[in-house]
């Protein structure tokens, strides 16, 4: 059993095969499932922790039964401590300078979110992960300007081609703004 943390997801567009699928995953390895569950429009995410070894196992089955029902697959072997936090719920920080990265999948959410993170001095401020967003992510952060900036170019890098739906900096954002970021 690996000791290093490491955070996966699969994300399929059929909820019967993403149930099926949820069961190969967590009998494959000792894993924490995050979440499960269908979003919109007709998808089904699964979002797994654990040591890399047993996240690789778990996604590697996930992946054999997900067949052609598959939409994405992330693995992050050593997750920024943020992107952990933020995904089980942490308060939000206050506002510096707010980067915004949404996406039309979940995983592409997760890659994102994980580069942005890694690549700047900026603090995770929310994330969603298509439940009422109509099957999109997105992501936010704060940090001084050019930290937002710098996360803000490795996330939409990370995102991947096709995905972006949406990226935008403010930055000197009204401490009201606060109030609609969760």
């Amino acid at each position: 059993m690996s000791f290093e943390p490491a955070l996966g997801l699969i994300e399929l567009c059929s909820i019967a095969r993403g149930v099926y699928c949820c069961d190969a995953v967590v009998k494959r390895a000792p894993v924490r499932l995050v979440h499960a569950g269908s979003t919109h429009p007709g998808k089904y995410t699964i979002l797994l922790r654990g040591g890399v070894d047993e996240v690789v196992e778990s996604l590697a089955a996930g992946k054999a039964a997900a067949g052609d029902a598959l939409i994405d697959l992330v693995l992050l072997p050593n997750p920024h401590d943020d992107l952990l936090a933020i995904l089980g719920g942490a308060a939000a920080p206050a506002l510096e300078a707010l980067g915004v990265l949404e996406t039309y999948g979940v995983a592409s959410t997760i890659r994102g979110a994980d580069a942005a993170l890694k690549a700047g001095e900026v603090r995770a401020v929310s994330i969603g992960l298509a439940r009422d967003l109509g099957g999109k992510g997105f992501f936010m952060f704060t940090g001084a300007l050019h930290d937002v900036e710098a996360a803000f170019e490795a996330g939409k890098a990370a995102i991947g081609a096709g995905l972006l739906a949406g990226a935008e900096i403010i930055a000197n954002p009204h401490p009201d703004v606060a109030v609609g970021l969760g």
